[in-house]
């Protein structure tokens, strides 16, 4: 890992996301970015993560010295239509059995934030779920409890290890940090 001349803040909660950046080699700290995760009714859904993880960073505007900001944002896209965190274990096996069978896009966009300027991109990958019965959705919900995650699910659970049959595109983006962009980013930033 090449070192970074400035401090690193990781504005996420998300523990996979602090996983990754520290198997990348990265040192930072972490604060929880305060945002609503609101967005325009009207937004097309490819351009949602992107939006969000830039209003994450703006909560850290004024607050930054020399730190570079990095903050992120996944979104899981089945017919145009994204599929948020679930509120609760009936709209998370709704949301199971809606993506069983089928390939989605994932696409998680980060952005990095210093006083001087910003980087805001993201990278979309294609996943495919093997058909998924009632009773193996139930048991991942119940034992994995996923409603942190975009979608109902995590790549790196159970339910990823043995429903998903294909994925087209970066691994770590679906789990919600596309590494391969980000350390590239930073390297130019």
């Amino acid at each position: 890992m090449m070192a970074l001349t400035r401090p690193l803040i990781l504005a996420s909660t998300s523990p996979r996301r602090q996983f990754l950046m520290k198997e990348a080699g990265y040192v930072f700290r972490v604060e929880a970015p305060v945002s609503d995760e609101a967005f325009p009714d009207h937004m097309p859904a490819e351009v949602v993560p992107g939006y969000l993880a830039l209003e994450k960073a703006r909560t850290f505007q004024d607050r930054i010295t020399n730190e570079i900001v990095v903050t992120a944002d996944t979104v899981v896209i089945l017919g145009g239509r994204i599929l948020n965190k679930p509120r609760d274990r009936s709209e998370a096996i709704q949301m199971l059995s809606q993506l069983a069978g089928k390939t989605h896009k994932v696409i998680t966009a980060v952005c990095l934030l210093s006083t001087e300027k910003q980087d805001v991109f993201d990278d979309a990958t294609k996943v495919t779920f093997r058909k998924l019965n009632l009773k193996e959705i139930e048991y991942y919900v119940d034992t994995c409890q996923p409603y942190d995650k975009a979608g109902s699910y995590g790549a790196q659970d159970w339910l990823g290890m043995v429903g998903i049959e294909k994925i087209n595109g970066s691994y770590f983006t679906v789990m919600g940090m596309p590494m391969h962009k980000v350390y590239t980013h930073l390297r130019d930033f």
